[in-house]
C-alpha cells in the first residue's frame, strides 16, 4: 500500500538530485521513493515467502502522512486554501484506474480459479474495495467467530488502502480548520496544524495500545487504531524543516533506520499484535531514514534509497502492491499449498512485477491521457470512475445471477424425495431411491444463508444482551430452551421441526463461544468479559421461562490430534438445572472434517469428500465416563448414526453437511429432526 498522494512529486528522470543543504527546501525527496520500493518488496517477500506481518505497510501509512500533510499546509501558506474537489480529482485519477484493475483481474481469476463458495466473499469484496471501507468489511469479519474458518481474501490487502481514502477526506477538513483557527486568533499556520496534528497523534496511539491488547483482531483494521502512524507522518512534515543535524549523524540515521525497517519482519514475534507499540519500528525506522534524507555521501543508506532502479521501482509500488496479493492467493488456492515454494514464490513475484507495469503505463497512464484532453477537475473524476464504474456494474450483475441460482435450487430441494438428507441415514429404501441431484443448498452460498438466519436467534461475541428467538404456541404444553454456543445453535432448525410436530415451545438463548457451563469463560488468553455478563442474563431468562428442559452440547472436540473432553462447569450447570426442576438433554459434540466442506464439494465431488470420526471424536464420549452424572441429564449420541462405520461424509442425502468444517447447514439441520425426534421423547418420557 504505497503512499499515493498528490504531495508527492513524480520522480522525472531529468530530475537533478538535491544537495544536501538544498534537501530540507525542496518538495522533491528522491530517497521516498526508494523507500516505497524497499517498503512494497519487503511486504510482498514476507507475505509470499513467510506469511508474516513486515512493517512496510506502517511504513506507507507514514508516508502517505508526510506528503498529504506536507502538501496541504504548502497549499494553504500560499494563500491556495483546501481545494477539497481538485484534490480528490486528482486522487480518483491516481488511485482507481489501477485499483480497478486489479479487482477486475481478481473477478476473472476467481471466476477462473476460485471455489464458488467464495465467489459471494469475493465479489462483497470488490464494493468493500472500490467503496473504500473494507478495514470495516475485514474488522467485522475478524471479530465474527461463525467467520473465522473465511480463507484469505484475494482483495484483503485493500484495507489498507481504505484507511487511505478515510485519511484523504479527514485531513484536508483538519487543515482547513487548523487555517481558520490560526487566521481567527492570529496565529502561525503550522503551529496550529502542528497542535492539531499532534493531538490526533496522541489519542490515536493512546487507542491503538489499548484496543491491540483488548482486540488485537478488530484492532489490525481499526482506521482510529492506525490513525496514530499518519499523524506521526503528519508532524515530520510540519517539523523537519527546523531539524538540522550533523551529516555525520543523518548518515548513522539512514543506516539505522534502513537496517530497523528490513530486519522488522523477520525480528518481530509472529505473536504481537499489529499496531499497538510494535508499529514504532517501521514508522521509526521511516522517521529516520527521512531525517538523514539525502547526505551525499558515497557510503550512506541513501546512496542506496537513490539508487535509480530502486526509483523506478518506487513509481511502480502501487500496482505492484496491488497484484502481488491476488496472484499469491491464486497461485495458492491452485496448487493446495499454505504457503508459497522457493520457486513458485519468484514466479509470482515476476508476475506481479509484469502486471504492475503494464496497469502503470496502460491504466494509469491512459487515465492520464484521457484527462489530459480536457484538463479539469470534472475530467479528472471522469478518467478514474470509467475505470470504477464498469468494475461495480459487473460485480453487482453477477452478484444478482448468483443469488437467481441459489433460490432457483433452493426451491428444488424443498422436494424431500429428491433431498432427503439425514433420512438416509436411517432407512435404506429412501437411500436407494434417491437420485444424484446438484447438491443443496448451493455451495456458492451455503455458509452466507445459514449465518443470516442464526444471526437472527443467536448473540455475536461482542453483544451482551440477549438474543432469542421463539417458535410454537405460548401455552405449549412443553417448553425447550436451545442453551450454549454456536454447536448448539446448529440444531436449531432439526428442533424447531420437532418441536413443531410435537406442538411444543421452543426458545433459543445462545451466544459465539459461551458455552452452557458455570466456569469463567476464557477467550484469548483473556477473561470472555461479554460471555460473564451475558450467562447472567441468560440464567435470569430460564429461571423466569422455567422451560421443562434445555437442549445443549455435552462434549468438546478440538482436531488434529484428537481432544473429546467435558469442559470445566458443564456438569455444575446442570446440576443447577436440577436445582430448578428443568432436564437437560446433552448431545454429543458434531463429527469434524479436516477440510472445509463446500470447498472441497466443488473440487473433489461429494465421494471424496469424507473424514474418518476419530477427527475430531473420542472413541467413546467422555461425558459417559463420568460416574455421578445429574439424575436429570440425558445424553444424546447420534455420532454413530451421522458418521456410519466410522466415516462422515460432507454430502448425505444430496444435502450439503456443512457450511464450514464443523457447523450443520440450515438444510441438513432441518433434516435431522428425524433422528432427534425418537431420541427426545426417550430422553425425557414426554
Amino acid at each position: 500500500m504505497p503512499a499515493l498522494s498528490t504531495g508527492a512529486p513524480e520522480v522525472r528522470r531529468d530530475s537533478p538530485v538535491p544537495s544536501s543543504d538544498a534537501r530540507r527546501k525542496s518538495t522533491y525527496r528522491p530517497e521516498i521513493e526508494g523507500l516505497r520500493a524497499v517498503a512494497v518488496l519487503l511486504v510482498a517477500v514476507y507475505h509470499i515467502w513467510f506469511g508474516k506481518v513486515s512493517g512496510g505497510v506502517d511504513v506507507f501509512l507514514l508516508l502517505t502522512g508526510f506528503l498529504i500533510t506536507g502538501s496541504l499546509v504548502r497549499g494553504l501558506e500560499r494563500g491556495k486554501g483546501v481545494a477539497f474537489r481538485a484534490f480528490l480529482s486528482r486522487l480518483a485519477k491516481r488511485l482507481f484506474p489501477a485499483a480497478a484493475v486489479v479487482m477486475g483481474g481478481t473477478l476473472a481469476a476467481t471466476a477462473l480459479w476460485m471455489p464458488r463458495s467464495r465467489w459471494p466473499e469475493i465479489i462483497s469484496d470488490v464494493f468493500a474495495s472500490a467503496l473504500y471501507y473494507q478495514n470495516w468489511h475485514l474488522a467485522l469479519g475478524a471479530v465474527d467467530y461463525l467467520a473465522e474458518s473465511n480463507a484469505a481474501s484475494p482483495l484483503q490487502h485493500f484495507w489498507s488502502l481504505a484507511i487511505q481514502g478515510q485519511f484523504y477526506l479527514l485531513w484536508p477538513t483538519m487543515m482547513l480548520l487548523a487555517a481558520l483557527a490560526a487566521k481567527r486568533f492570529g496565529l502561525g499556520l503550522r503551529g496550529v496544524a502542528l497542535a492539531a496534528v499532534s493531538s490526533v497523534l496522541v489519542v490515536s496511539f493512546a487507542y491503538s495500545l489499548h484496543i491491540t491488547a483488548t482486540d488485537s483482531a478488530w484492532a489490525y483494521f481499526d482506521g482510529g487504531a492506525r490513525l496514530w502512524e499518519l499523524a506521526l507522518g503528519g508532524v515530520l512534515a510540519l517539523t523537519i524543516d527546523r531539524i538540522e543535524l550533523p551529516r555525520a549523524l543523518r548518515i548513522v540515521f539512514g543506516w539505522v533506520g534502513l537496517v530497523a525497517l528490513v530486519f522488522c519482519g523477520l525480528l518481530v514475534p509472529v505473536t504481537v499484535s499489529f499496531p499497538g507499540y510494535i508499529a514504532l519500528w517501521p514508522t521509526g525506522a521511516a522517521v529516520l531514514i527521512l531525517l538523514a534524507g539525502y547526505t551525499g555521501s558515497p557510503v550512506a543508506a541513501d546512496r542506496i534509497l537513490t539508487w535509480k532502479p530502486l526509483i523506478r521501482l518506487g513509481g511502480l509500488s502501487y500496482s505492484l502492491f496491488l497484484w502481488h496479493w491476488p496472484i499469491l492467493i491464486v497461485y495458492l488456492e491452485v496448487t493446495d499449498r499454505v504457503r508459497a515454494s522457493l520457486s513458485g514464490g519468484f514466479y509470482v513475484l515476476a508476475l506481479s512485477f509484469v502486471l504492475a507495469y503494464l496497469t502503470k503505463r496502460f491504466a494509469e497512464g491512459g487515465a492520464d491521457r484521457l484527462a489530459d484532453v480536457r484538463p479539469s477537475r470534472r475530467m479528472s473524476l471522469a478518467a478514474g470512475a470509467l475505470f470504477l464504474v464498469p468494475l461495480l456494474a459487473v460485480a453487482g450483475l453477477w452478484s444478482v445471477r448468483i443469488d437467481h441460482e441459489s433460490r432457483t435450487r433452493e426451491q428444488l430441494s424443498s422436494d424431500v424425495e429428491l433431498y432427503p438428507g439425514a433420512r438416509v441415514l436411517i432407512d435404506e429404501e429412501i437411500a436407494a431411491r434417491t437420485p444424484e441431484m446438484p447438491v443443496a443448498p448451493d455451495t456458492i452460498n451455503a455458509k452466507e444463508a445459514s449465518l443470516e438466519r442464526i444471526y437472527e436467534c443467536h448473540a455475536r461475541i461482542a453483544e451482551t444482551e440477549l438474543v432469542s428467538c421463539e417458535f410454537g404456541p405460548d401455552d405449549a404444553e412443553r417448553t425447550i430452551a436451545l442453551v450454549g454456543s454456536s454447536h448448539a445453535i446448529h440444531w436449531l432448525e432439526g428442533l424447531r421441526a420437532v418441536a413443531e410436530n410435537q406442538g411444543w415451545r421452543l426458545v433459543t438463548l445462545t451466544k459465539d463461544t459461551c458455552q452452557f457451563s458455570s466456569a469463567v469463560e476464557m477467550r484469548n488468553g483473556e477473561v470472555y468479559e461479554e460471555c460473564e455478563e451475558w450467562k447472567g442474563a441468560q440464567m435470569e431468562q430460564l429461571r423466569e421461562l422455567d422451560p421443562d428442559a434445555v437442549f445443549t452440547t455435552s462434549t468438546r472436540s478440538r482436531p488434529a490430534p484428537a481432544e473429546e473432553y467435558v469442559p470445566e462447569g458443564y456438569v455444575d450447570r446442570w446440576r443447577e438445572m436440577e436445582a430448578l426442576g428443568i432436564q437437560v438433554i446433552a448431545v454429543r459434540d458434531t463429527p469434524r472434517m479436516d477440510f472445509l466442506a463446500p470447498e472441497c464439494v466443488e473440487k473433489e465431488g461429494p465421494e471424496a469428500c469424507v473424514t474418518d470420526v476419530s477427527f475430531g471424536l473420542a472413541e467413546n464420549s467422555p461425558v459417559e465416563e463420568i460416574g455421578d452424572l445429574p439424575g436429570n441429564v440425558s445424553l444424546v449420541d447420534l455420532t454413530g448414526t451421522l458418521c456410519p462405520e466410522g466415516t462422515c461424509a460432507a454430502v448425505v442425502g444430496n444435502q450439503l453437511v456443512y457450511y464450514d468444517n464443523s457447523h450443520f447447514t440450515l438444510a441438513f439441520s432441518r433434516s435431522l429432526s428425524v433422528l432427534l425426534e425418537p431420541e427426545i421423547l426417550a430422553a425425557t418420557g414426554w
